[in-house]
């Protein structure tokens, strides 16, 4: 596949503190899923897309992320002496970046592409006449292991983040989206989460989605982990 997005970003550098003691010696991103550390398996499906830059944010344990993945040769590395968080950590590597759209993918999930890949599916999407960050939702229907509640519903075609005391919500942010670096300019410094250039993007009605048809496993817990490794080894040997 050719893709016309270039560059891709992949979110490393948190603590993954309720994954207990796995990650007391071992970043979250390499914890393996049937057999494969989960960030591998990003990198794989963006290499496999088409992406030429990927840029890795690092903190803990950085390190061994860059051994783990020194055999890729696209890889670029944004270190954080202190994580920065997700908006933060985009916003430290902008200058490795460029000023093109990018992909940007959490590195905690693991999904399983059924027709087109996630990235082809938001390539397809995405329009920067209208759009500044496009997200790829899940059906809750379709989402495995760690799931909290659902966090968007789509109104008039358009996502909208839950608000306080909603429930029922059919929707969950599955970690990968677009993002225009232009939504920077009017970000905070430092340390923020995503989430504010999310609800901003929504308010000036520039946040789009896709909906995801394939498989989304959130390995956030021990138990998700198991969970996970059962599902993906059963249908891998399949």
């Amino acid at each position: 596949m050719s893709a016309f997005i270039k560059t891709g970003m992949i979110l490393a550098a948190g603590r993954g503190v309720r994954m207990r003691e796995l990650t007391d010696h071992l970043p979250k991103p390499l914890i393996s899923v049937a057999g494969e550390p989960i960030i591998t398996r990003i990198v794989n499906k963006m290499q496999a897309h088409g992406i030429q830059k990927i840029v890795i944010n690092t903190s803990y344990k950085g390190d061994m992320i860059k051994s783990a993945l020194k055999s890729f040769d696209l890889i670029h590395y944004s270190d954080e002496p202190q994580a920065l968080e997700t908006g933060g950590g985009v916003k430290n590597a902008l200058p490795v970046l460029g000023n093109e759209p990018f992909f940007v993918s959490n590195a905690d999930p693991v999904w399983i592409d059924k027709t087109t890949s996630v990235f082809t599916q938001l390539e397809e999407a995405w329009n920067p006449e209208t759009t500044d960050i496009l997200l790829a939702l899940i059906p809750l229907k379709q989402a495995f292991g760690d799931v909290p509640d659902g966090n968007y519903f789509i109104e008039n075609g358009l996502p909208r983040r839950q608000r306080p005391g909603e429930k029922n919500i059919p929707y969950m942010f599955m970690g990968v989206q677009i993002i225009h670096p232009r939504v920077f300019k009017k970000s905070p410094d430092g340390i923020f989460s995503l989430r504010v250039l999310y609800d901003t993007a929504e308010r000036e009605g520039r946040l789009r989605h896709i909906v995801f048809d394939g498989e989304w496993y959130h390995i956030g817990t021990p138990e998700a982990l198991l969970e996970a490794n059962k599902i993906l080894e059963k249908q891998e040997k399949e």
